[in-house]
């Protein structure tokens, strides 16, 4: 029997709560293996905000000193980005109603003018050093290394030479931070604050309404801790434009945990095992140089004059001040070790070695461990991770294939945070100038979204064995899985519509000059291409 501490009543043993499901799980306050492990989560605010500027500075330090973590980003950028995303217009012409002529006519004409705007520097960047394809790179790098980054929108007169205002400018995420006025403290402290004059709350910089809508961002003019004479101010820049509704600034991160308003490092679920690794493998250098180091010690005798420093050769004394340049100078009982470096030890005195232990043979297996581990928490395979294709060909294929499906989702998450709203804004003004002719684009959203429709064409996912997947695509052509378009968009990123006509203009010329072989393009899936560019039905 026992009492019920509800009721008060008696009751059989048999009727005593027993624990079920997680209690005797993963939930368990009981098992030996897991009372130890009491994990407490907060807010996204509390867990993120309030830790981000440990995880920036040390996302940081990694990215510059630890080799893994520079691969892991610099393999995003250059499989996301790469020499830059490049326009694809692409407009719902079904709903502006025009014919696919008129629609080439647009595209091609709009994709003109925006690459006069992005292809200079001083055109697109508002600090004039790069132009947006290297603003893409710069962008993707530092959403990666500091967890979120946030490009500004600003303009400029245009002049003859610059026809559009619109300047970008890239702030990164330590400027972007609550006014100390309203509540922030830099580090470490709470980053949560309040605006006075309209009451909403501001969560690192970033100011919510009633309602959690993002407002505004208050971006500051320094770093935090930067040494400088200038004036400290703030700027609140609003999100969207009062009477247009465009972004005044924009936020390129990737969100983990819903209420969240601010980013985090790429590299924070591996920190602590990128700097193991790290420890682990400076280490082994050192431990292999010193012992690859020959250094001779002489033992002095009780009679000074018995010094044998005219035996030691012609070289230089290490460790006496001004006989050796690249040797710095050390006391009297500092003794250094080097490539054929002699010492000499002082009467009383003896050197004596331990002798560390490491197991080198297990080294590689070691740090191949570790890096596969690692490459796990970053969504990138080992062979991607360090660059060594020494599988076989389905293995290694297995692992691009693996590491483009992360590739592929964050160049979505990218453009959908920076390319194509910075688009949009620049198409905005083209329209608005009379540049770039689109009916309705001011007066209609659905017509708007129509012409503001566009692809961004980067890096391809690369190829193995270019024989096979080239058969493969076309098996995929001829039973309808996949279009002319995909596929070349897949293979080279470019676009079949322009390789036709390409196509089309080097086979005039080929005729013209009397020779060379024609390429026949066929869209009939029942026939097949010959050498010779017939047709076989």
């Amino acid at each position: 029997m026992y009492q019920d501490k509800r009721t008060g009543l008696y009751l059989p043993d048999a009727a005593r709560p027993q624990a079920s499901g997680y209690s005797e799980a993963g939930a368990s306050h009981t098992r030996r293996a897991l009372k130890g492990f009491n994990a407490r989560s907060g807010s996204p605010d509390q867990d993120i905000n309030w830790n981000n500027y440990t995880l920036r500075q040390r996302g940081r330090m990694l990215f510059m000193s630890s080799p893994l973590a520079t691969s892991a980003i610099n393999t995003n950028r250059t499989k996301i980005v790469g020499i830059g995303l490049a326009l694809k217009s692409s407009i719902d012409r079904e709903t502006l109603g025009i014919s696919a002529e008129a629609a080439k006519a647009w595209q091609k004409r709009t994709e003109a003018e925006f690459r006069l705007w992005a292809g200079r520097k001083a055109s697109c960047d508002a600090i004039g050093m790069n132009n947006f394809e290297a603003l893409q790179q710069l962008a993707l790098a530092s959403w990666l290394m500091s967890g979120d980054v946030f490009p500004v929108l600003k303009h400029r007169p245009p002049d003859p030479l610059r026809p559009y205002s619109l300047r970008i400018h890239l702030v990164e995420a330590d400027r972007v931070r609550t006014p100390t006025e309203y509540g922030g403290t830099i580090y470490p402290g709470i980053t949560n604050g309040t605006n006075p004059n309209t009451g909403n709350r501001i969560f690192d910089g970033v100011e919510v309404d009633s309602s959690g809508m993002v407002v505004a961002y208050y971006v500051h003019n320094t770093y935090p801790f930067e040494i400088t004479n200038g004036s400290d101010t703030w700027a609140r820049i609003e999100a969207y434009g009062g009477k247009t509704g465009l972004p005044n600034i924009l936020h390129v991160m990737s969100s983990e945990r819903p209420d969240q308003y601010r980013g985090v490092t790429y590299l924070a679920p591996v920190m602590e095992p990128l700097l193991q690794l790290r420890r682990y493998t400076d280490s082994a250098l050192m431990m292999a140089l010193v012992q690859s180091f020959f250094t001779a010690w002489i033992i002095t005798k009780s009679s000074p004059d018995a010094l044998p420093f005219n035996e030691t050769g012609g070289g230089d004394l290490v460790g006496v001040p001004g006989t050796n340049p690249m040797e710095p100078a050390r006391g009297e009982n500092e003794y250094g070790m080097g490539p054929g470096t002699v010492n000499v030890v002082p009467e009383g005195e003896d050197v004596r070695f331990g002798s560390p232990t490491m197991p080198v043979a297990s080294f590689d297996a070691f740090v191949k461990t570790f890096c596969k581990l690692v490459g796990a928490g970053l969504g990138m395979p080992y062979d991607v991770l360090v660059k060594e294709y020494n599988s076989s060909y389905s293995s290694s294929r297995a692992s691009l294939l693996d590491a483009w499906e992360d590739f592929r989702m964050r160049r979505k998450w990218f453009v959908d945070d920076f390319c194509q709203p910075i688009y949009e804004v620049w198409l905005a003004e083209a329209v608005a100038r009379g540049r770039i002719i689109a009916p309705g684009f001011f007066d209609d959203p659905l017509i708007r979204a129509a012409w503001c429709s566009a692809q961004w064409i980067g890096p391809v996912q690369g190829s193995l064995d270019p024989l096979k997947e080239a058969s493969a695509a076309v098996l995929q052509i001829q039973h309808a899985l996949k279009t002319h378009e995909q596929v070349t968009m897949e293979l080279s990123g470019g676009t079949w519509d322009a390789n036709v006509e390409q196509l089309a203009v080097e086979n005039e010329k080929l005729k013209a000059a009397g020779g060379g072989t024609t390429v026949t393009i066929s869209t009939n899936a029942d026939e097949k291409d010959t050498d010779d560019g017939g047709k076989e039905q």
